[in-house]
């Protein structure tokens, strides 16, 4: 390798990993078991799985007809649909949850409805987590199931359909289990969005102990006052990324 391309090479490689080594080393182990245990990690822990689970079961359930709508379909401007689909990856989660906020608050475009009508009020509330983690989580579903249908061989549906097959059993049978890869990393890493989420969160949910404090919130708040909790919940978090990733190098390898 020349080393005009090496020395950049490796620092941008301590760029990435010092931080990480840096927590590491700060981090308290002769405490950990301890402080895993307190209340208020345990609770958001709990606040955050069950929240980036249900934001990923929300995002299955819309996001996989969506990427079906995109890769199989010749609406007019499906560029144009595509490019809004995937502006949440772009855009600034505090932004977002302001849209949100602008929306569903209770006096929000359509907020203000729900709440006259029957009476939910979405911001600041465990639901409201949901809904922006969601919000910021279902592009990376969307994507990664677009390009699975779009890579996959349309003749087996074809053939379905030719032996009288409705278009959905051809969908449930045929075009699901050839997507069902592409499905399941979309999925895993619509969770692991979720799951770290905290503009979108903060701006349209707050940060209230054991309703809408998540593990990043509590990360955010115990920097403040406990940096080592701090250090305890960011290596939980940090563990979850790194077994998402070890999760999906096989896959990622087979695309390359």
């Amino acid at each position: 390798m020349p080393w005009p391309l090496l020395v950049p090479a490796l620092a941008g490689l301590a760029f990435l990993v010092l931080p990480l080594a840096g927590l590491l080393a700060r981090a308290p182990w002769a405490t950990l078991p301890e402080r895993l245990a307190e209340p208020r990690v345990l609770e958001a822990l709990r606040l955050s799985l069950v929240t980036a689970t249900v934001a990923t079961a929300v995002c299955l359930l819309l996001g996989v007809p969506l990427a079906w709508l995109l890769a199989r379909t010749t609406l007019p401007g499906r560029r144009l649909l595509r490019a809004l689909v995937t502006v949440p990856l772009v855009l600034p989660p505090v932004v977002g949850g302001v849209a949100l906020l602008l929306v569903l608050g209770r006096r929000g475009l359509a907020g203000q409805w729900l709440y006259d009508a029957f009476g939910v009020s979405l911001p600041f509330t465990t639901a409201g987590v949901v809904v922006a983690e969601a919000f910021v989580a279902m592009p990376f579903l969307v994507i990664a199931v677009e390009g699975a249908l779009r890579a996959a061989d349309q003749r087996y549906e074809e053939a379905a359909a030719t032996l009288g097959a409705s278009r959905w059993t051809v969908f449930r049978r045929v075009t699901l289990p050839m997507v069902a890869p592409g499905v399941l990393a979309g999925a895993v890493l619509c969770w692991a969005r979720a799951l770290g989420e905290f503009g979108a969160t903060i701006t349209f949910a707050g940060n209230f102990p054991g309703r809408t404090q998540t593990m990043p919130l509590a990360v955010y708040l115990a920097l403040e006052t406990d940096p080592d909790a701090a250090i305890v919940l960011s290596l939980v978090l940090l563990a979850v990324s790194v077994i998402v990733l070890a999760g999906l190098r096989d896959r990622w390898a087979g695309a390359a």
